[in-house]
């Protein structure tokens, strides 16, 4: 069915073709029809960071920010689904036009901004939802929070979405909130994810339950940069880390009409900077974080790819805008099928 609603969809504004999709799979839910838009994905369990998790193709953040779509996207065969970015306080994000596509190169460039409702209104919404699966929260700062307060808005976040997360993402990675990404600054990084595992396990003690904590890092870090972060999530005893957000290079769409624009670049473009970083944090990392693959994943083979360089789970989200929600099954079945090829070799 996507196939036949792609094209009228992409002849609309993509921001507004992105709002006219969440409604129409809710519309779907409620009338039971979600069977005509996705087959559901079968079992393919997976553990990490002490979460059992069905299968091991997730939703990233961004596509549902303010947690208002949870049960038409739990319907779509997800493993997990991850909402947000939300932030302290209510924010408008960038101005519009602020999200276009790159069909040419199957691609997308978003400036956003973190455009979100408040993480009262995201807490709200998660507990008026009908989703029993897996639930990853992933928080920021607002626009207007200085880099040096900004882990007061982080924690008034965690403090918030603790009890309602299976897992909390810490998203200091977008290129859309001014110097949100030196926060990935080794001396910074230390002292902010010191900060937010303390309260971490303030947390889990004071509720008997402990919720894991990743961090979200960028594909634009030089090596010595990933050597520095690597570092300090060892130190931190951090739980896991999402291995990348989008990019802000452009060389791969300069000949695009819109490959100039700013914000941050994902889709197939990404495919292969996103699995490098991946690869390398693995070998930084051993086996003692856990790591999520994002970006670029456009079929299933793109997603075994990612497992094979060292994930644990995936996430998708730009694949879902070109190939729709056929594409979280496609992606549990491949990986299934080489799993089960290895284990016959």
């Amino acid at each position: 069915m996507y196939d036949l609603l792609r094209p009228l969809l992409f002849a609309l504004d993509a921001e507004t073709a992105h709002g006219l999709t969440l409604y129409g799979l809710d519309v779907a839910h409620r009338s039971e029809l979600t069977r005509f838009v996705a087959r559901p994905a079968a079992e393919l369990p997976v553990e990490a960071f002490g979460i059992r998790f069905p299968n091991p193709v997730g939703l990233a953040a961004g596509l549902d920010k303010n947690a208002e779509h949870l049960d038409a996207l739990g319907a779509l065969g997800f493993g997990f689904v991850e909402v947000g970015t939300v932030t302290p306080r209510p924010q408008a994000g960038n101005p519009k036009p602020r999200l276009f596509r790159l069909p040419r190169h199957e691609a997308i460039i978003n400036r956003m901004g973190f455009n979100n409702a408040g993480v009262d209104a995201l807490v709200d919404n998660v507990r008026k939802s009908s989703y029993a699966g897996v639930l990853g929260i992933n928080i920021g700062k607002n626009k207007d929070t200085p880099n040096e307060r900004a882990a007061d808005d982080y924690l008034f976040c965690l403090e918030r979405v603790y009890p309602h997360a299976g897992y909390v993402t810490v998203n200091i990675s977008s290129p859309n909130t001014q110097g949100l990404r030196d926060l990935q600054q080794e001396e910074s990084l230390r002292r902010f994810v010191g900060t937010l595992r303390e309260a971490q396990e303030r947390l889990g003690s004071q509720s008997g339950a402990r919720t894991p904590m990743l961090l979200k890092i960028a594909p634009d870090l030089a090596e010595a940069e990933l050597d520095a972060i690597a570092e300090v999530l060892l130190a931190s005893g951090i739980d896991g880390v999402i291995c990348t957000n989008t990019t802000v290079e452009r060389t791969a769409v300069a000949d695009d009409p819109h490959g100039g624009e700013a914000g941050g670049l994902s889709g197939k473009p990404l495919f292969e900077r996103s699995t490098a970083v991946l690869r390398g944090m693995r070998k930084r990392l051993g086996e003692r974080v856990a790591i999520v693959g994002v970006g670029g994943i456009l079929d299933g083979g793109d997603a075994a790819e990612k497992l094979a360089a060292g994930a644990a789970l995936v996430q998708l989200y730009s694949g879902l805008i070109y190939r729709g929600p056929r594409l979280v099954a496609e992606c549990v079945d491949e990986i299934r099928l080489q799993r089960e090829q290895a284990d016959a070799a």
